[in-house]
């Protein structure tokens, strides 16, 4: 009877703990300082490393590129930008008369990815520099949201589908590309540095106004998630 009551005041101390940091939309980071390295990047390294062809996502850019079906005059916002492996092929996808939004927290990367437009001749990226909470941008300001191996890096994932929902059109569509993490499967870096596998992706991406359109077959180490704007 005492462990039972124990384990009742335990239950009722964790919820007022947790109950006021939920109702404020989720004042806690789910992940801590696993930012840390990108606020401060080594950008000619990393893009060594986010660009190489080896890593799955470059290698199959082709393949996501045409999963997005980006058209002319479409606006698109690739959050978590890094380097620019894919606001530079988006940027060309929708002109003319589309703009490209490179999110990123670094201003290094985004200073990176606006030097590099230039040098090719692109001139419709727009470089935003977000937060932990938010991605800065414009209310009703794209048709496209795309985030590529940058969802486990959300420390505030529910503020974050806030903006990017706040961001979207009517209609509007949310790309996402992270990696597998499946026990017996992922390798052991990917089971410790990923917080929630595809199911847990999903289930927080609907609670926050989406649906699930479909998952194209098309990746590996990997998924590719399309939800669509819905509230």
């Amino acid at each position: 009877m005492k462990n039972d009551l124990r384990s009742i005041g335990l239950i009722l101390a964790l919820s007022a703990f947790l109950g006021p940091a939920v109702s404020r939309g989720q004042e806690l980071s789910v992940r801590p300082e696993i930012n840390k390295p990108y606020r401060d990047p080594n950008v000619e390294r990393q893009a060594k490393s986010l660009e190489r062809e080896t890593r799955e996502v470059a290698g199959k850019r082709d393949g996501i590129l045409a999963a997005c079906r980006l058209e002319p005059e479409m606006d698109v916002a690739d959050i978590g930008a890094g380097t620019g492996l894919f606001a530079r092929p988006f940027a060309r996808k929708v002109a003319p008369g589309g703009k490209v939004y490179a999110v990123d927290i670094a201003q290094k990367f985004i200073d990176h990815i606006l030097a590099t437009c230039r040098e090719q001749g692109i001139d419709n990226v727009t470089g935003i520099v977000g937060s932990d909470t938010s991605t800065k941008l414009p209310p009703d300001s794209i048709d496209l949201a795309f985030i590529c191996d940058t969802y486990h890096h959300f420390e505030f994932p529910q503020k974050m589908l806030a903006s990017i929902h706040q961001a979207l059109r009517s209609g509007g569509r949310l790309i996402i590309v992270d990696y597998r993490k499946e026990e017996g499967v992922s390798p052991e870096w990917i089971m410790k540095h990923v917080r929630a596998d595809e199911k847990m992706v999903v289930e927080e991406v609907t609670d926050a106004g989406f649906k699930l359109l479909g998952k194209p077959d098309l990746l590996q180490e990997n998924y590719l998630l399309e939800f669509e704007k819905v509230k």
